[in-house]
């Protein structure tokens, strides 16, 4: 019966080691994906309008945000250019593009209206590592389409 014993609770212990390294190996394919898929795709097209009734030529010219399809760039996110003057250039103007509400959340890029080409190249917060590159073309009135392509990840 002793002998019964042992070896049916070594069985048992060899199915349990089994079950937990199963178990172990199975999270770890798991939860990674899930937390990759959680936090969204991290490059992909970018579509957005913007509206610049706030974009007179002068200092603290913006343009805001309408519509996109990447949630960190959100309604009402402000685009502000830092050389107004320069848009029309193919050296075109710095920009700051900063969505609403608190926090440390910019990107950094650049627009030239004379080449319709927004680029950016990191920023702060949920912008770190941010990087597009934008097709900006007219739609009507002070209304204007950005289309292009977007990453987050750190460039080398």
């Amino acid at each position: 019966l002793a002998m019964y014993l042992t070896h049916t609770r070594g069985v048992r212990t060899g199915h349990m080691k089994a079950r937990v390294l199963a178990a172990l190996f199975t999270a770890a394919i798991l939860i990674p994906s899930a937390m990759a898929t959680a936090s969204g795709p991290r490059s992909g097209d970018l579509h957005a309008t913007k509206n610049c009734l706030g974009f007179t030529g002068s200092a603290g010219s913006y343009c805001l945000i309408t519509s996109s399809d990447l949630p960190q760039i959100e309604v009402d996110s402000r685009i502000e250019y830092l050389q107004p003057a320069l848009l029309l250039t193919p050296t075109g103007s710095d920009v700051v593009l900063d969505p609403p509400g608190t926090g440390n959340n910019v990107a950094f890029g650049n627009c030239s209206l004379a080449v319709g080409r927004c680029t950016f190249w990191g920023g702060t917060g949920k912008f770190t590592h941010f990087h597009a590159d934008i097709v900006v073309s007219h739609l009507s009135g002070f209304d204007w389409a950005w289309d292009g392509t977007y990453s987050f990840s750190p460039k080398s």
